[in-house]
């Protein structure tokens, strides 16, 4: 099979893993990531795997990490792809690019997802358990036998806002207002979602991503609008 132009063949004996061994690895923390994806990132030029004599994709410990970076970049900034894309071509160059969309933090490509039971989870996050469970029951922490930086995230700032008087009961809104727009980006992606060939299903799932970073500009909006009443 000819492999694509500027695409680099495996050289000799390595440890570069196939797909089914990188979804292994990844699936853990992203869940929703398939070999389909997977071939999305690559044609939007994400990642670049190396190939095999017979053409059969080769990802290296570096590919790893990006894809890592990307996933995460996605699901805790909602960034588009271009904009990663843009953000990784600039470190490729030699360059130190500002964080995407205004991230905060952003996680390292030689670092991994922690997974952390429910007891650890409680100590990294300095909760109780009884704030835990008052999460869970509240539909702000979905149960799971162990939890990554996200949830971790979450459960601090429900720690803040404990101390303010704000507990997970008074926040039960939040997942409705997320099932509503949820329901918003359902209905936007209905004409790609008709498609049922595996491309259409990971431009959807881009695609959903995208929104919902707007929704969360509008959002921010609308609340530091608000706030700034409190100062007339």
């Amino acid at each position: 099979m000819p492999l694509p132009a500027g695409q680099a063949r495996v050289p000799g004996p390595t440890t570069l893993l196939s797909i089914g061994q990188v979804l292994a690895r990844l699936t853990v923390d992203f869940p929703d990531l398939t070999p389909s994806k997977l071939r999305f990132l690559e044609e939007r030029k994400l990642i670049c795997p190396a190939r095999t004599e017979s053409g059969y994709r080769k990802f290296s410990p570096s590919d790893l990490d990006r894809l890592r970076f990307v996933l995460t970049m996605q699901r805790e900034h909602y960034l588009p792809l271009k904009v990663i894309k843009g953000y990784l071509d600039d470190l490729d160059a030699g360059r130190e690019p500002e964080l995407p969309g205004g991230a905060v933090t952003a996680p390292s490509m030689l670092s991994t997802q922690r997974r952390l039971g429910r007891d650890a989870l409680v100590r990294e996050a300095g909760a109780t358990p009884q704030l835990l469970n008052d999460a869970v029951s509240s539909s702000l922490i979905v149960p799971a036998e162990f939890y990554g930086d996200d949830v971790v995230a979450v459960l601090r700032s429900l720690v803040e806002l404990q101390k303010s008087g704000i507990e997970p009961r008074h926040l039960r809104t939040f997942r409705a207002a997320a099932e509503r727009e949820l329901g918003l980006i359902e209905n936007a992606l209905m004409p790609v979602t008709r498609r049922k060939d595996a491309s259409s299903r990971a431009k959807a799932l881009e695609l959903a991503r995208e929104i919902a970073g707007q929704l969360e500009i509008v959002r921010s909006s609308l609340i530091r609008s608000a706030l700034g009443r409190l100062d007339r």
